[in-house]
């Protein structure tokens, strides 16, 4: 996701600022920029692609007195990664960085655009600037003009601004995306996403809460909080180790992405939801016209998250869905027909298997549509129009928040195709509407459930494999928990329709097979019990996933009781994926970089 860099003081500020974004390369960019303003004169420099380029553009330029800068990677949501849509964001006189997305955006523009604004990006973020520069017009005071700003803003932001009224201030305001503002002895002040790129500058920072703003001098933090009200500012120390600050705190990368899951899923769902219905700009009204048929292609976790989708298209849209292991699907000689949507899903947007797939669609004339994390690669490229997940970057193989992300977009497309072919009554779309807008609450991890699953992992270190058994959605769910498992620490699991136990894989049951039983309460609960139960008659070691209890369990991980099976979903999900992390914790695996595999599958 975007990062975030500002300083205030007397160094080189071309330097600090290119340095701390180097800190936050993890967090994924397609272009970066910084703008400074020393002696009522800004400097500004962006690029597309890595830093390198970035520094290329900026190796002549020096300051030289007391200046202050911003800058900014770019993780395309609104627009194409290019050097107008990258930050900063100018106008006049004001220059602006932003992490994000202004859901009203729209509105804001057009008011603009009436006023006779011209914009010169496709970003929601230029309208602050502009916005910024209108309220300055008649609001003469900078900071109230930039207090005046924020109150129009809906959405996330973390943003830092600039203006040639103020050569000695920098404005500041966090709402939904990270923050952290530092300061030394020095009367130097430095903003970052990320603990990173302040170690070794700050003595002490701010963790911004959701609301604050203010603006920092040479002597001072200004601090208010969302009721406007003069916050004390209270700097606590840093970590030492960058990359342990990379980490934020957590062991490893993939238990930060799990937990993160929250962020990103509410990063996938803004926007997108107006009016209780689902809306992607990136989708012309008549994207789905003449389409009879949804075929999905993908490899690995996004196959998982295609094949719980096509219960989604059938269940809500009434469309025939398919989905295909994009490896055997390049060599199968497929029937493909026009009337088909084909679909691709991938993380990198790279998958050599799935990218095929796409460019045989392409040949037989097919629309296509592409789901995927990183704007500007291949498939983007290639296909008819493209959804972003916005999960940001995902530096663990085991893939998470991909996953979930994948999910939230796909089940928002079931709606939108429901939408259009009028198969969803009103009170069922809100009814979906509502637990879409749960999903990010849903997905913060509990320390008691943590907790627990850290205890309990000592449990499943042995035995000669692992059954995850599930119905409905909750079978490609099994498939993708056996999965983290065996990715990650290397035992033996299997992912299973609860109701195939009987037709051959029982026969290995015993009390050295685990099973893991997904048990949601609003989707074929009895059936599925009746399932797990002729496991447990045949001693295998019972543990179950749910939010009621079930005494033949030999474990039992209680999840929220919800109204919904997709909740249920998602709080699954968290479960396993944390299982999975703990049991290779304790059997000492490399959890981030597991062995044999590699984290974007590029060759076939």
């Amino acid at each position: 996701m975007c990062g975030i860099v500002g300083y205030l003081g007397s160094k080189n500020v071309k330097n600090i600022l290119i340095d701390g974004l180097k800190e936050l390369e993890y967090r994924g960019y397609d272009s970066a920029g910084i703008a400074v303003l020393e002696n009522e004169n800004f400097s500004l420099f962006k690029a597309t692609g890595k830093l390198v380029n970035l520094e290329a553009k900026a190796k002549d330029f020096e300051t030289s007195s007391f200046s202050m800068g911003i800058g900014h990677t770019r993780w395309a949501t609104h627009g194409k990664p290019t050097e107008l849509n990258a930050h900063p964001h100018v106008g006049v006189q004001t220059y602006i960085v932003h992490n994000g997305i202004i859901e009203n955006y729209q509105e804001i523009k057009k008011e603009l655009q009436e006023d006779g604004v011209t914009f010169i990006s496709q970003t929601d973020t230029e309208v602050i600037v502009h916005l910024y520069e209108k309220k300055l017009k008649t609001i003469k005071d900078p900071f109230e003009a930039f207090k005046a700003t924020l109150t129009e803003l809906e959405g996330a932001y973390a943003l830092l601004l600039i203006t040639k009224g103020e050569n000695s201030k920098i404005f500041f305001a966090k709402y939904g995306s990270p923050m952290i503002v530092g300061a030394n002895e020095n009367g130097e002040k430095f903003f970052a996403s990320s603990d990173a790129p302040l170690i070794g500058h700050c003595e002490g920072v701010n963790y911004l809460n959701d609301g604050d703003y203010g603006y920092v001098d040479s002597d001072a933090i200004t601090l208010y909080n969302k009721d406007h009200h003069k916050k004390d500012v209270s700097l606590s120390s840093l970590p030492t180790n960058k990359l342990s600050a990379q980490k934020e705190g957590f062991s490893f990368f993939m238990e930060k992405e799990i937990y993160e899951q929250h962020d990103v899923v509410a990063d996938t769902l803004r926007g997108r939801i107006k009016n209780e219905k689902v809306v992607f700009e990136e989708l012309a009204d008549t994207f789905f016209d003449d389409i009879n048929e949804i075929k999905i292609c993908a490899c690995g976790t996004s196959y998982h998250s295609a094949l719980a989708s096509s219960y989604l298209f059938e269940r809500y849209a009434k469309v025939r869905t398919s989905v295909e292991i994009a490896s055997e699907f390049r060599y199968k000689e497929p029937l493909l027909l026009k009337d088909t949507l084909f679909v691709v899903i991938s993380q990198s947007g790279e998958t050599a298997d799935t990218l095929e797939t796409l460019k045989m669609a392409k040949a037989a004339g097919l629309k296509t549509l592409v789901i995927c994390n990183v704007d500007n690669s291949s498939m983007v490229r290639l296909a008819d129009a493209s959804i972003l997940t916005r999960a940001g970057i995902e530096k663990s193989v085991a893939s998470t928040k991909a996953f979930a992300t994948q999910m939230v977009v796909l089940w928002m497309l079931a709606l939108l195709n429901a939408q259009q072919r009028n198969s969803i009554s009103k009170e069922e779309l809100s009814k979906q509407i509502k637990t879409l807008l749960k999903v990010p609450a849903t997905l913060v991890v509990k320390d008691e459930l943590h907790e627990k699953l850290k205890r309990l992992s000592k449990r499943y270190l042995h035995g000669h494999g692992f059954f995850f058994i599930g119905r409905d959605v909750f079978f490609p769910l099994a498939l993708e928990g056996a999965l983290k498992l065996k990715e990650i620490t290397y035992l033996h699991a299997e992912g299973y329709p609860s109701g195939e136990m009987k037709h051959g894989p029982i026969a290995l049951a015993d009390p050295e097979l685990f099973t893991i039983a997904l048990l949601p309460t609003n989707r074929l609960y009895e059936k599925t019990k009746s399932n797990v139960e002729e496991l447990s008659a045949r001693d295998s070691t019972i543990c179950a996933i749910s939010s009621r209890e079930y005494d033949k369990a030999d474990d039992f991980i209680k999840i929220e009781q919800s109204d919904h099976y997709m909740l249920e979903f998602f709080d699954m999900m968290i479960v396993v994926q944390l299982l999975s992390m703990e049991i290779a914790v304790r059997l000492g695996n490399d959890v981030d970089m597991p062995r044999n595999l590699a984290k974007s599958v590029t060759v076939e």
